[in-house]
């Protein structure tokens, strides 16, 4: 396993995954603000004067898109929420340490998952417990 004989990453390294983690949380929170205010906006498509038909279908549709847009909504808390942890795990230099193995996470897998707590050895030892 890559990066398996050191304990912790460098403070370079935390550097570079800070960076990573605070241009993530950046763009969620501007992804968040976006979709709330959609959520939030509850327009008037001008249906009012058309077939009743026509109008249960639009209110379908437009329920739909809330739920949606509400599922979008707590997926994004929830993601700020795991990238805030990560900074935190930054800064107390227990980033890329796996909860479960207590190996170091490999960089690449970091890269692509800042806000992860598990190796894929980790991951999948969990994952045999769960079934």
């Amino acid at each position: 396993m890559k990066g398996q004989g050191k304990q912790r990453y460098s403070m370079e390294e935390r550097k570079e995954f800070r960076k990573l983690i605070l241009e993530k949380l950046k763009k969620a929170k501007k992804d968040l603000s976006i979709f709330k205010k959609s959520f939030y906006n509850d327009q008037n498509n001008g249906t009012d004067d058309t077939y009743p038909t026509f109008k249960a279908f639009e209110e379908g549709s437009e329920t739909l898109s809330k739920e949606q847009n509400a599922q979008i909504v707590e997926h994004l808390q929830k993601f700020i929420k795991s990238l805030n942890a990560a900074l935190i795990r930054v800064d107390n230099k227990d980033y890329g340490i796996c909860r479960i193995t207590n190996k170091l996470i490999p960089k690449e897998r970091l890269m692509a998952v800042p806000h992860t707590t598990l190796s894929i050895e980790g991951k999948r030892h969990l994952e045999k417990i769960n079934k």
